[in-house]
């Protein structure tokens, strides 16, 4: 499948919130949340208002002239959070998407991107039964803390100056 990976227009904005829903970890899929789950405002914190601060940052892929994956950044008090300076990552491509390189490769530009603006680090948390903690890893994040569901995830991007 031909695709694009590119930023993500301020327009595009609002398609966040569908992948947003569609990074809730949910594996049986013949029992999904409701979609207002994501107006929670502990879900809420990953897509408000985004592209108004400083650490905001979001590319998608696009592949037939639909977006069908993104991967965004903010420095955010969410799962994932490590600390006040560490942005934090979500990601999400849709289904029918799934296993073609493309959360790789949106993982991937992301990662380039936060060290072209000199980012220490960057954090993610995922749910331990998520397949995407393989590729979490084969991207470079280790897993640094965990609780009950959930691994929380580091990658250290070689720079060592703090932002």
């Amino acid at each position: 499948m031909d695709y694009t990976i590119r930023e993500m227009r301020t327009d595009e904005y609002h398609l966040l919130n569908d992948f947003l829903y569609q990074a809730i970890y949910q594996p049986d899929k013949t029992n999904l949340a409701p979609k207002s789950i994501i107006n929670k405002p502990e879900l809420q914190v990953y897509i408000k208002d985004f592209g108004k601060q400083k650490d905001d940052y979001c590319f998608c892929a696009e592949a037939n002239g639909k977006i069908v994956g993104a991967v965004w950044v903010r420095n955010i008090n969410g799962y994932g959070s490590i600390d006040n300076v560490t942005v934090e990552f979500a990601i999400s491509v849709f289904d029918k998407y799934q296993k073609m390189g493309i959360g790789t490769a949106l993982m991937n530009r992301m990662l380039e991107h936060l060290k072209e603006l000199d980012y220490p680090k960057a954090s993610l948390a995922v749910q331990k039964k998520n397949y995407a903690v393989r590729m979490y890893q084969k991207v470079g994040f280790d897993i640094i803390d965990e609780n009950r569901q959930e691994y929380i995830m580091i990658h250290r991007l070689g720079n060592e100056n703090d932002k």
